[in-house]
C-alpha cells in the first residue's frame, strides 16, 4: 500500500478547507445585528395607539357638539361638551409632546448607530483594502507554495491551520463590511423617516395648540353668556312672579268692587258670566297659532323653573287677537314682563287676560262681543318668539285655557 504523498494530503487539506467554508447571506448578518431598537418601535406604536383614540374620542364630541347645536339645546349643555373637548385636546396635545420626545430620542440613537456603523466601516474596509493589497502582492499561489514548503506533515497541518483562520478572517471580514453597509442604509432611512415624523408632528401639535387655544376661548365665551342669561333668568322671574302678583292684585280689587256693588242697597241683579260651563272645550282659539308653553309649572332647557298661570300661543307679530266671549274691558295698559295687555271681566267673576301685545285696539270700560279685536300679537319676551300669553280666571283663579278652548289643536 502507497503512503500518502505531502501534494496527496495537501489536495485533502485543501478539499477540506474549502468545504469548511460555507458561504453566509449578508442579510443574515444584518438580521441578527438588527437595525431598529424594539423597544422603540414599541413605544411609538403604543403612543400612536393613544393618539388615534384620543382623536376618535374627540371626533364623537364635535359629533355630540353638533347634534347639540341643530337641536337648540342649552348654553350650559354646549359649556359642557366644550370642556369635555378642551381637556380631550389637552390630553392630545400632551400625548404628541410624549411622541415628539420618544421620536427625538430615536433620532439620537439612529444618528448614534450611524456613526459607530459608518466608523467601523471605513475602519473595515481600510483593514481590507491592506489584507487584499497584501494577497496581490503574493500572488495567487502563495497559499500552496507555503504548505509545499512544510518539512513534516505536522507543518503542513500546522499552516493549513494557520492560512483557514486567515480565510475565515477574511470572509467575516467581508461579511461584517456587507452587513455594515446594509445597516447604513436602513438607519439612514430611519432617520430620514423619523425626522418626517418630527416634522408631522411639530405640524400637528401645532394645530393642536390652536384649537386648544379656541376652545379655551369659545368655553370662556359661552360661560360668560351661561352666567348673563342665567342672571337675566332669575331677573326676569322674579320680575314676573312680580307682574304676576299685579295681575292678580287688579283683578282682586275689581272682583272686590263687583262684589261690594252686587251687595249695595238697590244694586242691580249681577250679570251671569257670558262664559258658561257648556262652553267647556268649545271656544274660538283668540288668535290661531301654535303652543309654545303650557299652563303650569315648566322646566326650562337651562333647569330653571317657570310657573305660568296661562298658555303661550305663538303667532306671526301683527295677528289679531280676539275676545272668546263678550265683557267689558277692566284694563288696557302695559304691564311689565307681560307687555301691553288687556283684561275682559265677562261677568260673575270670570275674567280673561291677554298679555304680549304689539298694539292694544280697546281701552278701559269698553264693552267688547264675542270675537271683537282686542290688539294685535307681540313680541314682549325677548326669549321667546312672537306670541299672545292668554289666561282664564273663573272667580280671579288661574286654571289651563286649554279645558275651555277648541280641541282641534
Amino acid at each position: 500500500m502507497r503512503r500518502p504523498t505531502p501534494a496527496l494530503w495537501l489536495g485533502v487539506l485543501i478539499g477540506l478547507r474549502l468545504g469548511a467554508l460555507p458561504m453566509v447571506p449578508a442579510h443574515a448578518q444584518t438580521a441578527q445585528g438588527g437595525t431598529q431598537p424594539p423597544q422603540g418601535e414599541q413605544r411609538l406604536r403604543a403612543q400612536q395607539d393613544e393618539l388615534d383614540k384620543l382623536r376618535k374620542e374627540r371626533a364623537n364630541l364635535e359629533s355630540r357638539m353638533n347634534a347639540l347645536q341643530r337641536s337648540a339645546r342649552s348654553l350650559a349643555d354646549e359649556v359642557n361638551n366644550l370642556e369635555a373637548q378642551r381637556r380631550t385636546t389637552k390630553r392630545l396635545v400632551d400625548a404628541l409632546d410624549q411622541q415628539l420626545e420618544t421620536i427625538n430620542e430615536e433620532v439620537i440613537k439612529a444618528g448614534s448607530g450611524l456613526m459607530r456603523a459608518e466608523g467601523e466601516l471605513a475602519s473595515k474596509r481600510g483593514a481590507l483594502q491592506r489584507r487584499m493589497v497584501e494577497i496581490y502582492k503574493r500572488g495567487s499561489l502563495y497559499d500552496v507554495e507555503a504548505m509545499l514548503s512544510a518539512q513534516s506533515f505536522a507543518g503542513l497541518v500546522a499552516r493549513y491551520k494557520y492560512l483557514h483562520e486567515l480565510a475565515l478572517n477574511d470572509r467575516k471580514m467581508v461579511r461584517r463590511v456587507e452587513g455594515l453597509r446594509d445597516q447604513i442604509i436602513s438607519q439612514r432611512m430611519l432617520l430620514v423617516r423619523l425626522q418626517d415624523e418630527v416634522g408631522r408632528n411639530r405640524q400637528e401639535k401645532d394645530r393642536e395648540a390652536r384649537r386648544l387655544a379656541e376652545l379655551e376661548s369659545r368655553r370662556q365665551k359661552n360661560l360668560t353668556a351661561v352666567q348673563l342669561t342665567a342672571q337675566r333668568t332669575r331677573e326676569r322671574m322674579q320680575q314676573l312672579v312680580r307682574d304676576e302678583s299685579r295681575i292678580a292684585n287688579a283683578i282682586a280689587t275689581i272682583e272686590t268692587a263687583r262684589r261690594r256693588a252686587e251687595m249695595a242697597p238697590n244694586a242691580r241683579p249681577a250679570a251671569a258670566s257670558t262664559i258658561r260651563t257648556s262652553d267647556l272645550g268649545k271656544l274660538d282659539w283668540p288668535v290661531d297659532g301654535t303652543i309654545l308653553y303650557r299652563f303650569g309649572r315648566v322646566v326650562n332647557p337651562n333647569n330653571t323653573t317657570t310657573r305660568w298661570n296661562g298658555i303661550g300661543i305663538g303667532a306671526s307679530i301683527g295677528a289679531t287677537v280676539k275676545s272668546i266671549a263678550a265683557g267689558d274691558v277692566v284694563l288696557a295698559d302695559n304691564v311689565g314682563t307681560y307687555g301691553p295687555t288687556v283684561i275682559v271681566q265677562h261677568g260673575g267673576g270670570d275674567y280673561s287676560v291677554y298679555g304680549s301685545l304689539q298694539r292694544i285696539d280697546v281701552r278701559r270700560g269698553q264693552q267688547v262681543n264675542k270675537g271683537q279685536s282686542l290688539g294685535t300679537v307681540g313680541e314682549a319676551d325677548p326669549d321667546l318668539p312672537p306670541h299672545l300669553h292668554f289666561e282664564i280666571r273663573p272667580q280671579g283663579r288661574a286654571i289651563d285655557p286649554l279645558e275651555y278652548l277648541r280641541s282641534k289643536r
